[in-house]
């Protein structure tokens, strides 16, 4: 077991996470076989970009929104949320025409859907208009509850988006905790100005709070891509464009900020506080992050360890990202990587 490179405590402040320079933690061991095509689309469909996947109430079905066979779901008819059994089978689809761009999923204990909508793809100009149905009415920059049988159950956040004191505009991820309450990851951009910062609701959806804001300080966030809760209740996020993990409690107070991870942009903490992160970016999207291999890291969210790491087999291209993004594991302890570039969902297993 490979013992962490770096545990800030915030006394120590995590801006130190972002801006020491650490190893990369390129030289760990990889235990895991990929798995191509083990999900079957209809012969009418063909895959979008995903980055939102999750595993259903009974440990092993596999639900994932992908971009309507493209990189966005505007002007689109298609069902963008749909259910894989562990065969791969097809067995349910739903949400036409609620999505500009699916980007990150939870499933709760009672096995419902959230997905958030970012609407966060192609030129700044052409995401305001596609925010506007054929109907006439905005859309995109928000947060659905569905039940698993796609009966939608509530819809945070305003049409078309809404910044400031308002809400969203571009929700990256959204999380249950154990008690019922909401968290919204905020700010897919990391343009000057844009939000970045964690919502808190109650069980109904009534705003509680909000806590971060754009920066590289302590409880300060650049792109709050991804979030997970371990077994102590402690929220992770996944700081992206910080190169970190933030950890926090649940009333906002930042308590670690761990860098061996590398760049995340999907976190899913599973049984034994086993961690799973996936860099999606580094060398790609983040030439600065260049000396870190892509791919998904995977240890202990109990002390930061090391264990394993699946590396992306892409080559590395300017602008471009592959490798999962979003993340999610099974009972059985196969993993599922959603890939943006790639348009595609892989399965890892253990031999």
């Amino acid at each position: 077991m490979r013992l962490p490179l770096l545990l800030v405590l915030a006394a120590a402040g995590p801006e130190a996470a972002a801006q020491s320079a650490i190893t990369p933690t390129n030289d760990l061991p990889n235990p895991y076989r990929t798995i191509e095509g083990w999900a079957r689309m209809p012969a009418d469909r063909t895959w979008g970009s995903t980055s939102a996947v999750g595993i259903a109430r009974d440990g092993i079905s596999v639900w994932v929104a992908e971009r309507c066979g493209t990189n966005s779901c505007a002007g689109s008819n298609l069902d963008p949320i749909l259910e894989f059994d562990s065969t791969g089978t097809l067995v349910r689809h739903f949400g036409a025409g609620l999505f500009h761009t699916p980007h990150g999923m939870f499933v709760d204990r009672d096995g419902n859907v959230w997905v958030t909508d970012c609407s966060c793809t192609g030129p700044a100009d052409q995401r305001q208009a596609d925010s506007v149905g054929s109907d006439g009415k905005p859309k995109g920059h928000r947060v659905f509850k569905f039940s698993p049988d796609g009966k939608l159950l509530l819809t945070l956040g305003r049409a078309g988006g809404a910044r400031d004191s308002q809400y969203f505009y571009q929700p990256n991820a959204v999380l249950v905790a154990p008690d019922g309450s909401i968290f919204v990851a905020e700010g897919h951009s990391s343009a000057a100005g844009a939000n970045a910062r964690i919502l808190k609701f109650d069980s109904r959806g009534r705003l509680l709070k909000v806590f971060g804001s754009r920066g590289t300080g302590p409880g300060e966030l650049d792109q709050p891509h991804t979030l997970a809760m371990d077994s102590r209740g402690r929220l992770f996020v996944g700081d992206r464009s910080n190169n970190r993990i933030q950890i926090f409690d649940q009333e906002g107070h930042v308590l670690e900020a761990w860098s061996q991870f590398s760049r995340p942009s999907g976190i899913y903490i599973g049984k034994n506080d086993t961690i799973y992160v996936s860099d999606s970016e580094s060398g790609g999207v983040n030439p600065a992050h260049g000396e870190w291999l892509r791919g998904i890291r995977i240890g202990s969210a109990k002390d930061g360890a090391l264990w394993w790491l699946i590396p992306d087999p892409a080559k590395t291209e300017p602008g471009r990202t592959s490798a999962a993004e979003g993340i999610t594991v099974d009972v059985r302890g196969r993993i599922y990587g959603a890939e943006v570039g790639a348009k595609t969902v892989r399965r890892y297993v253990k031999p």
